[in-house]
């Protein structure tokens, strides 16, 4: 890729995904991560999962710390916007004030919230951690959407039902946020 074939970015952008273990985060982070490459365009995915086993691998699953990781990811996301990288963050981020603290750190032009409105049947039945299962057999376990609540967003630029829409039409609907 050459200096000259790489599009002219203004203003780099975060795809914010949220959304239940199961529903599809990750999977569409890599796909919309290496549509973006294919276009040209630097983008680094934040993944709840790989950070923390690393970046926040001090942090809990308490209230608390999941509103840290939230703002931990979003202030990420804005240096990397900053430096002219799009953001894909994949993050459960259970809150309406954690998703809103996003918005405020990264600025509202530049983050638009994907919610993953996969159903919670759906993710158990997909639950590709086995957390749903573990959740069963374990009561204490805060597993998000059974056990921890989950605020689903009032108004999500992007509402995506993994179990309705194929990945290629759940990409169409992203491409539409491209400057």
């Amino acid at each position: 890729m050459s200096v000259l074939s790489t599009p002219h970015i203004d203003t780099a952008l975060t795809w914010w995904m949220t959304g239940l273990s199961g529903a599809g985060k990750s999977t569409l982070a890599q796909a919309w991560a290496q549509h973006l490459r294919q276009l040209h365009y630097p983008v680094c995915i934040l993944d709840g999962d790989e950070l923390r086993n690393g970046l926040s691998k001090d942090l809990g699953f308490s209230p608390e710390d999941r509103e840290e990781q939230m703002r931990r990811v979003a202030e990420i996301a804005k240096i990397l916007n900053q430096s002219g990288i799009f953001c894909i963050v994949a993050l459960i981020s259970p809150t309406l004030q954690g998703r809103n603290n996003a918005r405020a750190l990264i600025g509202t032009d530049n983050m638009r919230e994907v919610y993953l409105s996969t159903p919670l049947e759906v993710c158990q039945q997909r639950d590709v951690k086995g957390l749903y299962q573990q959740a069963k057999q374990q009561p204490g376990l805060q597993l998000t959407g059974v056990r921890a609540p989950y605020q689903a967003p009032l108004h999500p630029e992007f509402t995506i039902d993994t179990s309705v829409l194929t990945l290629e039409q759940a990409l169409a609907q992203l491409m539409t946020s491209l400057p």
